[in-house]
């Protein structure tokens, strides 16, 4: 088993599927038993929203760390084993936020769950690098797109200089011929590759349904990617769906391989 148990999930830019890939890792995790926490830790733009249902007098993780409420309050279970704290919506709560209680938060949660994964604004700001430095470990999310991967490099700079360290990256969107294979990118890099999600629609699907992939399409080759990436961090056995079949994981070494 791993010696990291907080990861921060970053990436240079948005739309890569930064908070699916979170969120996926997390549900793969809860599978295999874990007890996982998702925190949205984008402050100013709510990630969650989809899969945490929210009243107006919600507590959310902008109540926290306000100092109006304990990260306990704004907690909320998605399912067996895999909880969120989401961010806040409201622009003026927002505002009155101060990121720096961020720390004790994870700590808070760190205690009571084997697993805190941290979803990360794209960007270059304070509250961006902030829980770079917080986590164990940074897993870095691109596609294989020569501007997400310049911005990826941005990411392990800022990294560095929050004193945090790079796991690796995973890249999403991946497709079996590339210019370039999967590994000499991440060599670019300097980061291992932990995995390559291959580009399939079933992913907006999920999205659409509210539902990780994992939970919406188990067969599917992503999520049997997804299953491999969370077992690979943790270094857990993560259970794979029981009609996996030769196809689903063929597609999946293919992407990696390329």
């Amino acid at each position: 088993m791993s010696d990291n148990t907080v990861y921060a999930i970053a990436s240079g830019k948005g739309g890569v599927g930064k908070t699916t890939t979170t969120v996926n890792v997390g549900a793969a995790l809860a599978t295999a038993g874990e007890r996982v926490v998702v925190v949205d830790a984008d402050l100013g733009m709510a990630n969650l929203a989809g899969f945490v249902s929210l009243g107006t007098d919600s507590v959310t993780l902008h109540d926290v760390l306000s100092g109006e409420a304990t990260v306990e309050d704004a907690t909320y279970r998605l399912a067996e084993n895999i909880f969120a704290v989401p961010s806040g919506t409201d622009l003026d709560d927002y505002a009155g936020t101060s990121p720096e209680g961020l720390g004790e938060a994870v700590a808070a949660l760190r205690e009571n769950f084997d697993y805190v994964l941290l979803d990360v604004g794209a960007g270059v700001n304070h509250e961006t690098v902030l829980p770079l430095g917080l986590a164990d470990a940074v897993v870095l999310v691109s596609t294989p797109e020569p501007a997400s991967v310049h911005d990826a490099r941005k990411t392990v700079e800022l990294t560095d200089r929050a004193g945090g360290t790079v796991e690796g990256v995973v890249f999403t969107r991946a497709r079996p011929k590339t210019d370039a294979s999967y590994e000499e990118i991440a060599a670019r890099l300097d980061v291992r590759l932990l995995g390559a999600i291959p580009e399939n629609p079933a992913v907006r699907e999920s999205v659409y349904a509210g539902t990780p992939i994992v939970v919406h399409e188990p067969p599917n080759p992503v999520s049997l990617a997804y299953r491999k990436l969370a077992a690979r961090l943790a270094g857990v056995e993560v259970p794979m769906p029981a009609d996996e079949s030769d196809a689903v994981s063929s597609a999946v070494t293919e992407a990696e391989d390329s």
